[in-house]
This record gives C-alpha cells, structure tokens and sequence, in this order.
C-alpha cells in the first residue's frame, strides 16, 4: 500500500511518496549517535514574533517573513499571523537553524523547505518507522538532514543533487550532525541515479521518498519513485 501527499501551500510544490505504516514502534528523535534529541528539552523554539510582509501575486496572496534567516520564503494560503504561530511553535534542533541561517544569506534561499514542513517530514518517517529514504533534490541538505537525525542507525538516505558548492554544505552539516553514515550521496542528475537503482534491483525496497527538484522533470523522477517505493 503506498501513499502520496503533495505540498500546496508552498509556491514551489513538492511531492511525497511513502509506504504504509507498518506495526513496528517509529525509532526515538536522535540529535546524534551518541545524544538522543529530546523535543520537550531539547527544543530550539524560533522567536515568539515575527514580521510578515504580504505580496500579491497573479495567483494567490502570498506571506513572506521579514526575518531574513528564514530564506525569503513565500507561503499561499496562510494569513500573517496563522504562519507566525506555527513558525513560533515549530521544533527545529540547533543544527537545523545553523543550516538554515546560513543558506538564507545564498542566492535562491527560497529554495530552502521551511521549518515546519521539515518537521513535517520527520514526524512522517518516524509514524512509518522507515529505515530506507530517496530525496530527489537536495539543495543545502536541511530536508535531507531532518530526515537523517530520525532514521535509526541502520537507516539509509539516497540523496540526489548535481550542485556541487550545495553538497559541498549539506556534506558539512551531516558531518556536524554526525549522520554522514546514513547519507549515501549522489551528485549527478537525479534521473540517471534512480535509473541505476532500479537496475541494480532495488525496486519496492524503499520506504520514503521526498521530490524537490527541477519541476520539469517531475514526471519523470515521480514515475521512478512509485517503482522504488
């Protein structure tokens, strides 16, 4: 049984494909091999307010927070004060924000997923209990390292980017985060690298994938992905 869910809210949309939950337990929040993540202690709240300024665009009204640290992120469907709550209220480790920070001061920021929507995918992998995950389009890794800080040890993570100075990031903070064991890092196209997997027999042996990539091959890289998940 597979799932699909796809991400409106965002102006760049993005896609999920994941299997059905299955009996065993969702594996504990990990900051680190050695130091479990504890969301009631741990938690790295963002500020309680935050600036919105609202643009008008030929869809839709669109939010973007004046707090340049969060990319310059355009959000639909959300009033000011509705996305400052949740972005008040969302559960981001450090070495999440030390990401995100530092990819807001890059060209094309706004490519970063937004706080709440990388909770979002952790909370999904651990409900499944995944142990092996795709993402197609990794940018600064903060999608892929959400993902990471959750697998078990024995988790795996194919992530798929072309962008070597992106990797060269992403890499950094996995090594920080110390999950660099559970990334198996592909820099090619992202359609060569689910080619090859398929090839090499992993079919249906995936539990989780997340599509953020180039928007015109998303035909593409979906039909792939529905035969590995």
């Amino acid at each position: 049984m597979r799932g699909i869910a796809s991400f409106q809210r965002f102006t760049s949309p993005r896609a999920l494909l994941f299997r059905s939950p299955s009996s065993r337990p969702p594996p504990p929040y990990h900051h680190s091999p050695s130091k479990p993540y504890s969301p009631l202690l741990a938690q790295s709240l963002l500020p309680s307010i935050t600036r919105f300024r609202s643009l008008q665009t030929d869809a839709s009204p669109v939010v973007v927070s004046e707090d340049d640290s969060f990319g310059k992120k355009q959000v639909i469907s959300l009033t000011p004060q509705l996305y400052d709550y949740i972005l008040s209220n969302v559960r981001e480790p450090p070495i999440l924000r030390e990401l995100r920070e530092e990819t807001a001061t890059m060209k094309g920021s706004q490519m970063l997923v937004s706080p709440d929507q990388a909770q979002l995918l952790a909370m999904l992998v651990q409900i499944l209990g995944a142990n092996r995950c795709i993402e197609v389009g990794v940018f600064t890794g903060y999608s892929s390292l959400a993902v990471a800080l959750v697998l078990p040890e024995s988790g795996y993570l194919v992530a798929c980017e072309k962008d070597a100075k992106c990797l060269e990031i992403a890499k950094k903070y996995y090594e920080l985060a110390g999950v660099s064991h559970k990334v198996d890092v592909k820099q090619a196209l992202a359609a060569d690298t689910l080619k090859s997997l398929l090839d090499k027999g992993e079919g249906c042996s995936y539990d989780f994938a997340f599509l953020d990539a180039d928007k015109r091959k998303y035909d593409e890289y979906f039909e792939y992905l529905l035969q590995l998940v």
